[in-house]
């Protein structure tokens, strides 16, 4: 974080963040005694110890200069516009553009106020300059992206050809054999282009790469926290040779490019295990493939690690200690459902105990468990698996998903004749999931005695820990969110920077409200009341909803009120009071 000497010059940067409020004489004086000790920047210490955000540095400058302000992130500049400064000159004037409309460029800057500095972007770009003011570190680091983006693609190879990755053997293929890449015509630019990606994804904790035809080119992505992000874009005329590469890893079909084919395979990358579930489908510029990623590595099987708070761990523990009935997670797609119903059953699981599953597909493998695979194509359903599975004397059943009534009424039968039944349920609340089984034609008086509990759950983005900065969130925008009472209080967010790719969060969290069968709540689940009965009274009784959770967690510092307020707004509740407000 660096603020231009030009700047520092006529403008004292503590004594006018003093004569705003934003911090007090004593806490300058303290930030002074010490900055002469380091030699460092005054703004850039302010900012690190939490005492002013880039943004109020930025506004209180601004303001000063008479100059509008902004935090360079992703998207907000033009690559294509630098070329017209070059690089060089970009650094020495600590500019760099971001847009142009007509004759006019408007162009961040960490010295607008230098009228030579602006004369001089004028001659180079033969343009009016519009001047925004931004921290002149901000500027370099997009220099740096952008002068590196064509080289991207070269330096990430070479920079990770260190890294191994081996095709493994599937075991439950008949006909298959271990495929190492180093065997492969290891020179070839495609295998070192999927094996590049590959490893930049497993490195990097993503779950899904996305390859997509582009007019020109291939547009390739990863999912991280939940968020696309582009990667390095592979030369033109490169798409056929891309598909047809996975598609033999996958032990796809790469002469039918006109139906959607699905496929898998086991890689071994820096010394560990990845399951690939690779799928391919048609569009009209060519064919486009997902891989998602499932890395034991990054599996959480400790409910401890998965964001609970004691409370609410407390209340998930004492539904899943009963010897029998129903326990539902329900939540979107990609919500976590799946991962949090292996930690359970890690949890639950002993010598003493048959525990059998039905999924589709089987994700992960797991240790003293047996794990049944769903197929639709030769008429393994979960209903019919499940009818199969209750002559082998389990103990705890856990169902991949309950999608149709047939496996809902057998889900009810095993629960209600001595077993722990786990499942899924695509419901946006906990008590959205009583209705949801209702609509499927489960009886409700079955319902209230085998249901146990419900988790609803989503994830939230952490914050992450090298740009966490406190800050007042804006009085209106609390309003709006329904959130007044909490004006003034103090939360936490990311500014933004090169470790979490300038988005503020690196990691995600749980989120999750948990509904326990009380019997005032079976009597309504008995009667068919409507979710919203059922939520008044379990509300009552103190249950916190996802919208509740949440704010705790942003209150807590770990994610933020925007991120909160984005993941739970489809969870079909009003905003409630926070305890402790």
């Amino acid at each position: 974080m660096t603020v231009t000497a030009n700047i520092a010059k006529k403008i004292r940067i503590g004594e006018v963040l003093v004569e705003e409020g934003i911090v007090t004489e004593e806490t300058l004086s303290a930030v002074l005694v010490e900055q002469k000790r380091s030699g460092r920047r005054l703004g850039e210490m302010l900012v690190e110890q939490g005492l002013v955000t880039t943004e109020e540095l930025l506004s209180v400058l601004g303001n000063r200069l008479g100059v509008r302000h902004c935090i360079l992130r992703k998207g907000l500049a033009d690559p294509s516009l630098l070329g017209l400064l070059g690089e060089e000159e970009a650094r020495h004037l600590k500019a760099i553009p971001m847009f142009k409309v007509h004759d006019t460029m408007t162009v961040a800057m960490a010295e607008p106020q230098s009228l030579p500095s602006v004369d001089r972007l004028r001659q180079l770009t033969g343009c009016a300059i519009r001047p925004i003011l931004a921290i002149e570190a901000n500027i370099l680091e997009h220099i740096d992206r952008f002068t590196s983006a064509e080289t991207d693609m070269d330096a990430l190879i070479a920079a990770i050809s260190s890294g191994d990755v081996e095709f493994l053997e599937e075991e439950e293929e008949e006909d298959s054999s271990v495929t190492d890449l180093s065997r492969v015509d290891g020179e070839s630019p495609v295998v070192n282009l999927i094996n590049m990606v590959l490893l930049k994804a497993i490195r990097e904790g993503a779950s899904d790469i996305h390859i997509e035809p582009d007019k020109t080119s291939t547009r390739m992505r990863y999912r991280l926290d939940g968020v696309l992000r582009d990667l390095p874009t592979p030369p033109a005329g490169m798409h056929p040779s891309i598909v047809s590469r996975i598609k033999v890893i996958g032990r796809m079909d790469i002469a039918e490019k006109r139906l959607p084919q699905e496929g898998r395979v086991r890689i071994g990358a820096d010394g560990r295990e990845v399951d690939l579930r690779v799928s391919s489908m048609p569009t009209l510029l060519g064919e486009k493939l997902v891989m998602r990623i499932l890395d034991k590595g990054n599996l959480k099987t400790q409910l401890d690690d998965l964001g609970f708070r004691k409370e609410t761990l407390e209340a998930f523990l004492r539904i899943l200690r009963q010897p029998y009935g129903l326990v539902l997670v329900t939540g979107p797609t990609g919500s976590g459902k799946t991962t949090t119903l292996y930690s359970a059953l890690q949890l639950i699981r002993s010598p003493e105990l048959n525990i059998l599953t039905v999924e589709d597909p089987v994700e992960y493998q797991l240790d003293l468990i047996n794990q049944i695979q769903v197929q639709d194509a030769i008429g393994m359903t979960f209903a019919r698996a499940l009818r199969s599975i209750l002559r082998q004397d389990p103990d705890v059943i856990m169902v991949g998903e309950i999608r149709d009534e047939e496996t809902a009424r057998v889900a009810i039968q095993a629960s209600l004749t001595g077993h722990l039944v786990l499942a899924t349920l695509h419901t946006n609340d906990a008590p959205g999931a009583v209705a949801r089984l209702v609509d499927m034609g489960v009886e409700p008086y079955l319902l209230s005695s085998a249901i146990n509990g419900v988790l609803a759950q989503r994830l939230a983005r952490t914050i992450c820990k090298h740009c966490k900065t406190p800050y007042v969130p804006d009085d209106v925008f609390l309003e709006e969110a329904g959130l007044s009472d909490m004006k003034g209080q103090k939360f936490v967010r990311g500014e933004g920077c090169s470790k979490c790719h300038n988005s503020g969060y690196k990691g995600r969290v749980g989120i999750y409200e948990v509904m326990e069968a009380t019997s005032s709540i079976r009597r309504l689940v008995h009667k068919g009341v409507s979710p919203h009965e059922i939520r008044d009274r379990w509300c009552e009784e103190g249950g916190l909803t996802l919208r509740q959770e949440g704010l705790l967690l942003a209150k807590d510092g770990k994610t933020t009120l925007e991120e909160i307020l984005n993941v739970t707004h489809s969870a079909g509740e009003e905003v409630e009071d926070v305890p402790g407000q």
